[in-house]
């Protein structure tokens, strides 16, 4: 397979006893190269999860919002609906699960695109099935809603992590996917400096060329939405060291 890297290829493993599998956590694959999507979903069952796959945007679309998962595995040039246009839709129809674009798109531009739209985490083809592997574990890794805070606040701003919804002075704030994540975290952080490098790590999940202006770019927006209509300002530039988020005039 050509998509594939030379290292890191699926280890065997003993199938797990039923009483097992039915706890394991679930993945969805959405690939519409058969030979890919049948690699991934083989390798994932080795692995120890229960995968289910899509061969298109508007299969997996169905698949997603009919049975909970706990990871969706998304190719960006799909069949019928882009892997761009059904992770927008399940934004906004409130899914959170954890998405990793998994495509051939290697553009700085095209990774921009694909976390903006609300993915997780991005990895370009050819891959390690090891890296794979180790992403995705990653991404459940991360604790669900209900082991957190529900509804952030900071002064009169708020955030709802069950909804997506912000509010400051009671005014609805419509935000973008990732100003929505950059938000969530500078206020699971409030009062602390969180320095850029946090921010590409935990935000958008990817270390990028240290050149990007993707943080500038996406602080500024969020400023303009956040800060600019009201006196207050809340979001603060702590120079030579990041950024912070307080009420602290």
């Amino acid at each position: 397979m050509a998509w594939l890297a030379s290292a890191g290829t699926p280890r065997r493993r003993s199938p797990l006893p039923q009483s097992l599998r039915r706890s394991l956590m679930k993945i969805l694959i959405v690939e519409d190269d058969e030979e890919t999507r049948n690699y991934l979903a083989s390798g994932l069952a080795t692995e120890g999860f229960a995968v289910d796959c899509a061969a298109n945007g508007r299969d997996a679309l169905f698949l997603a919002s009919g049975s909970p998962y706990d990871l969706i595995v998304v190719d960006r040039l799909l069949p019928g609906m882009d892997g761009l246009s059904l992770v927008k839709v399940l934004r906004g129809a409130s899914v959170s699960v954890p998405v990793l674009f998994l495509t051939a798109l290697d553009g700085i531009d095209e990774r921009v695109a694909g976390l903006d739209a609300g993915g997780d985490d991005y990895l370009v083809k050819p891959f390690a099935f090891s890296e794979f592997t180790a992403r995705v574990r990653a991404l459940l890794r991360r604790p669900p809603l209900s082991d957190q805070e529900v509804v952030l606040r900071v002064c009169d701003l708020a955030l709802d992590r069950t909804t997506r919804e912000v509010t400051r002075q009671g005014q609805r704030i419509d935000l973008q996917p990732r100003e929505y994540l950059l938000l969530e975290y500078l206020m699971r952080h409030s009062g602390e400096i969180v320095t850029r490098t946090m921010l590409l790590e935990h935000v958008w999940d990817f270390h990028f060329d240290p050149r990007t202006s993707v943080v500038e770019t996406h602080i500024s927006r969020l400023r303009a939405k956040i800060d600019k209509p009201y006196e207050l300002k809340l979001i603060k530039t702590v120079r030579g060291a990041g950024y912070s988020i307080n009420d602290h005039r």
